[in-house]
């Protein structure tokens, strides 16, 4: 099985489900392993350092950058900043794992840039933009501010679908990650 310096990206806008197809697909394949990213976002009760984000200052942040520890990095919302550090995928290469990603569509757009045919990209689409609206406000984890940024967001990101290797639609949850566990077979066996 060659999985030497391959990226399985899996991106979507916010509530189309790509962190529970890839919390799949890592409990499905030992060869996978996550690219954790780094933020500036604070960070949520039930995350861990590490495991599910680096959490870094603003400061420390942009000492990275200015530094060129990044492969990709972006301010995803106002004043929130996000980025792929080299290490962690150095890291994981020199595990043998195949690096899979859950991340925004410009980050995933900057990776496959750089990594090209080593790098297949996913795009999970709802159903409809309704539905992933939908989805969006029953979460009741956002304030209506937040909310509105996040549906505007998702809105721009759904017009990228083109984008992309594969367009993976997730409408039903278990179809979807069917097809993603074939995406993955096929990718690492190539």
């Amino acid at each position: 099985m060659n999985t030497d310096r391959k990226l399985l990206i899996f991106t979507a806008p916010s509530g189309a489900g790509k962190t529970t197809i890839v919390r799949h697909l890592l409990s499905r394949f030992e060869q996978l392993a996550f690219s954790v990213s780094a933020t500036t976002r604070s960070r949520r009760p039930h995350e861990q350092e590490g495991k599910d984000y680096y959490f870094v200052s603003p400061d420390r942040f942009n000492a990275l950058l200015a530094e060129g520890a990044f492969v990709e990095s972006e301010e995803v919302y106002e004043g929130l900043y996000y980025g792929t550090l080299r290490s962690e995928l150095e890291r994981l290469w020199s595990l043998g794992k195949c690096i899979i990603f859950d991340i925004d569509v410009q980050g995933a757009i900057n990776l496959k840039a750089q990594f090209e045919e080593e790098a297949c990209t996913v795009f999970i689409r709802p159903p409809s933009a309704a539905v992933l609206f939908e989805r969006l406000r029953n979460r009741k984890t956002e304030t209506p501010e937040s909310l509105m940024r996040r549906i505007n967001k998702a809105e721009e990101e759904l017009t990228f679908e083109s984008k992309f290797d594969i367009v993976l639609i997730n409408d039903d949850l278990n179809l979807a990650l069917l097809e993603a566990e074939n995406i993955v077979e096929t990718f690492i066996n190539q």
